[in-house]
C-alpha cells in the first residue's frame, strides 16, 4: 500500500507507531548532521526526521537530494517532536524515516506552492494544477463540495429528483448569445450548448415530476468580469402546483440550511422588497442591507435655490456616510475623482459636513443655508459627524452612480463583513424591459415568465408597467438565485410571444415543442436557479468567483492552461462542412 495514514491524522497518541505516508515534499531543511522534510498531501502536513544517529549514510544522502514537489513514500516511526509547531494539527509528532522512495520527480515549481504565494494570477491560472495543491485554493473546492452536498441532501429531503437535462440543444434568439457546435451528421446544421436548462425543466413539470433540480453547467458567450465565466454552474429547480409563496419558502429555508450547516450563521426572516422599492432607496435591484447609507432624494429640498446643476436635474439623491465629515478636502476630492470615472460616468459630486456641533458646512454655501442644509440631513438621515454625499442628473444613471458610490464608500469604512449575512428577497420585477436603442421590449428574466396576476391586459395598454411574477433572491449585494412563476397557457405564451416582437410563425419554429406540450396538460409551475459558484464565493468569504473554480477562464474567456479555445485543422473543418474567410 502506498500510505498507511494522511499527513494530517497523526497525533501524539500514534507515537512509536509504525507508518506508511505518501505526498509531495513541501520543503527539505539540511542541517548537516540532521535533515527535516516537510511532506504534503490533501490533508495536511507531517514532518519527516533524517539524523546521523538514526538514520543510515545511504538513506541520509537519498534525503539530501529531494527538491521540492517531489513525490515520495516513506515507511517510519511516529515519535514525540522536540520542538512542536502549534499551527499545524500535526504539530506535536515527526516521523523518523526508516524507508523513503521516490515515486517522481519533479522540476522547480514555476511559483512556490504555500498559502501566500510568489506567484502572480497569470502564472497561477496557466499551472492550475500546481496552484490547486496550495490550502487556499484546495479549501475552496472542498468547500464548494461541502456546499453542493448539501445542496443535494436538503432538496432530497425535500422530495425533489435530479434529473440531467441534454447539453446540445437548439439555439434561440433570447438572452446572451449561445455557444454552438456544428453537426457533422446534419450539414450546416448546429447545436447550442445551454444558457440554462429552463425548457427542459418546464417540460419536466408537463411529465409530472412535480419537484426537480439538477447541478448543472450552463453557458453564455457573454463579455466577462471578474465574476462571470462562460461556463458556470446552476443549481437548477422547478416545482409544479405552487404560487410564489411555496416557492420563496422552500428556498429560504435551503438558503437558512445552508448558512447554517456551512457556516454556522443563523437567520430567522428573510426581509421582502420590491424592485421599485430597491431601485428607489438603493439605486440596484441587489442591494447590500449590512449596512444603512440609505438613498434620500433631495429635489424638494435642493431644486429651486439658484444652483442651476440641481434645478436642471431630474434627480437630486444623497447618502449620509457615517463619521465622514472628518474627511479632509484631500479626501473628498478624491471621492470626487472617483465618481468621475468613466467606469462610474458622474459630472462631480456636492458635499455637506454635518459637524458634531450641529452645524454645516458645504460646498454649495453659496447657494444653501443652514436649514436648506438641516433639511438634506433629515432626507438622508445624516447624523452628527456624518458627510452627505449628493449626485444629480438623469434619474437611472444618477441612481446608479450614487449605488456604485454606496458601495465603494462601504468598502472604505469596513462596513462589508464577510463573516456577516443579510439576504433579501426582491419580487415584482418589470415583466419587460425598453431597449433604447431598438425601442422594442424584451424579457426582463426570459420569455416564459407569467405577469402577476391580473395585469395580462395591461401588455397592449402600458407594457413597461405589467410586473412579473419574478423574484431574485439577494444576499451581501450579489444575485445569488433568481426565478418565476412561468406561463403555462398556450394562448397566454403565444401573448407574450407576440409582445416580444415574435411572429406566429418564429414563435413556432422556436418554441413550438413547448407550446405544444402545454396542450397536454401542463400544470401550474415556477421556479429558481441559484448560481453554485457565486453562492460558494459568498459564503466562503469572497465575491469572485474564480478560485472556487477548479480550471476557470480568465477575463478573455480563454483556458491558459490547456490554451483555449484554439483553431482546428482543415480536415475537421471539412467534416464539419465548414470554412473560416479570416479575411472576411
Amino acid at each position: 500500500m502506498y500510505r498507511s495514514h494522511s499527513c494530517g491524522e497523526l497525533r501524539a497518541s500514534n507515537n512509536n507507531q509504525e507508518v506508511v505516508l505518501s505526498g509531495w515534499v513541501q520543503k527539505v531543511r539540511d542541517k548537516g548532521f540532521v535533515i527535516w522534510a516537510d511532506l504534503r498531501d490533501r490533508y495536511g502536513i507531517t514532518q519527516l526526521i533524517f539524523d546521523e544517529e538514526r538514520t543510515s549514510k545511504e538513506l541520509l544522502e537519498q534525503a539530501r537530494s529531494l527538491g521540492r514537489e517531489f513525490v515520495i513514500q516513506i515507511k517510519g516511526t511516529v515519535i514525540e517532536r522536540s520542538s512542536k509547531n502549534p499551527n499545524i494539527a500535526t504539530g506535536d509528532i515527526e516521523v523518523l524515516v526508516k524507508e523513503l522512495k521516490v515515486l517522481n520527480k519533479a522540476l522547480v515549481p514555476p511559483f512556490t506552492i504555500e498559502d501566500k504565494t510568489d506567484g502572480g494570477e497569470d502564472l497561477r491560472m496557466k499551472y492550475r494544477y500546481l496552484d490547486i495543491r496550495r490550502n487556499p485554493v484546495k479549501n475552496n473546492l472542498i468547500f464548494r463540495h461541502k456546499v453542493a452536498m448539501e445542496v443535494r441532501k436538503f432538496l432530497s429531503d425535500e422530495g425533489f429528483i435530479e434529473v440531467e437535462t441534454p447539453y446540445l440543444i437548439k439555439s434561440t434568439p433570447e438572452g446572451a448569445r449561445d455557444f454552438v457546435v456544428p453537426s457533422r451528421m446534419n450539414e450546416g446544421q448546429f447545436y447550442a450548448l445551454p444558457q440554462s436548462p429552463q425548457t427542459f425543466k418546464q417540460l419536466l413539470m408537463v411529465g409530472g415530476m412535480d419537484k426537480y433540480f439538477q447541478i448543472v453547467k450552463c453557458f453564455r458567450d457573454e463579455d466577462l468580469r471578474a465574476d462571470r465565466q462562460p461556463e458556470f454552474t446552476q443549481i437548477d429547480c422547478e416545482m409544479a402546483f405552487v404560487e410564489q409563496e411555496d416557492i420563496l419558502n422552500v428556498f429560504e429555508n435551503l438558503t437558512k440550511y445552508l448558512l447554517k450547516e456551512v457556516k454556522g450563521f443563523e437567520i430567522e426572516n428573510f426581509p421582502r422588497m420590491t424592485y421599485d422599492d430597491a431601485m428607489r432607496t438603493y439605486g440596484n435591484d441587489k442591494p447590500d442591507i449590512r449596512f444603512g447609507m440609505e438613498f434620500g432624494e433631495l429635489n424638494e429640498v435642493a431644486q429651486h435655490k439658484e444652483f442651476g446643476v440641481f434645478n436642471d436635474a431630474e434627480l437630486v439623491v444623497g447618502i449620509a456616510v457615517p463619521g465622514a465629515a472628518t474627511y479632509t478636502r484631500k479626501e473628498i476630492d478624491a471621492l470626487i475623482d472617483w465618481v468621475r470615472r468613466p467606469q462610474v460616468g458622474a459630472k462631480g459630486m456636492v458635499y455637506a459636513k454635518y459637524n458634531e456641533d450641529g452645524s454645516f458646512k458645504s460646498s454649495v454655501d453659496k447657494f444653501y443655508d443652514q436649514e436648506d442644509l438641516a433639511k438634506w440631513a433629515a432626507a438622508t438621515g445624516a447624523k452628527p459627524g456624518d458627510l452627505i454625499c449628493v449626485l444629480s442628473g438623469d434619474a437611472n444613471k444618477t441612481r446608479s452612480q450614487l449605488s456604485a458610490l454606496r458601495m465603494e464608500l462601504a468598502e472604505r469604512l469596513g462596513l462589508r463583513n464577510p463573516e456577516e449575512f443579510a439576504p433579501l428577497w426582491v419580487i415584482d420585477f418589470p415583466l419587460l424591459e425598453l431597449d433604447e436603442e431598438t425601442g422594442h421590449y424584451h424579457a426582463m428574466h426570459h420569455p416564459f415568465t407569467s405577469p402577476k396576476p391580473g395585469q395580462l391586459e395591461l401588455l397592449d395598454s402600458d407594457p413597461g408597467a405589467v410586473k412579473a411574477n419574478a423574484y431574485d433572491l439577494v444576499l451581501n449585494g450579489n444575485e445569488i438565485g433568481g426565478g418565476s412563476i412561468r406561463i403555462h397557457d398556450k394562448d397566454m405564451q403565444a401573448t407574450m410571444f407576440k409582445h416580444l416582437g415574435f411572429t406566429p410563425e418564429e414563435a413556432k419554429a422556436q418554441f413550438g415543442f413547448l407550446m405544444d406540450a402545454f396542450q397536454y396538460g401542463a400544470p401550474p409551475h415556477g421556479g429558481l436557479a441559484f448560481g453554485l459558484d457565486r453562492l460558494v464565493a459568498i459564503l466562503g468569504g469572497q465575491e469572485t468567483i474564480r478560485d472556487f473554480i477548479a480550471f476557470p477562464k480568465n477575463n478573455s474567456g480563454r483556458d491558459v492552461m490547456i490554451d483555449a479555445p484554439a483553431k482546428i485543422d482543415n480536415e475537421q473543418l471539412k467534416e464539419l462542412h465548414l470554412k473560416l474567410d479570416l479575411k472576411a
